[in-house]
C-alpha cells in the first residue's frame, strides 16, 4: 500500500526501526518477513514523498527561471 497516508518523517522513522530488529536477528522468521514486507512498502512510500518533492521543487525553480 505504498499511497498510504504517513508523512515522509514518520516513514522513514518505522522503518529505522524496522531495520534494527531485523539486524538484531531476534525475531521469529514469521515477524521477520511481515517486518520485511512492511519495511519494502516503507521504502516505496518514501520514494514517491522523494519524487513528489524533487518535481514540485523543479517546477518552481523553472518558473522562477
Amino acid at each position: 500500500m505504498a499511497s498510504e497516508n504517513i508523512s515522509f518523517e514518520a516513514a522513514v522513522s518505522e522503518l529505522e526501526i524496522i531495520i534494527k530488529k531485523l539486524e538484531e536477528g531476534k525475531l521469529p522468521l514469521e515477524d521477520a518477513v511481515k517486518s520485511f514486507e512492511r519495511g519494502t512498502e516503507l521504502k516505496k512510500i518514501c520514494e514517491e514523498k522523494l519524487k513528489d518533492a524533487e518535481l514540485k521543487i523543479e517546477m518552481l525553480t523553472e518558473k522562477s527561471v
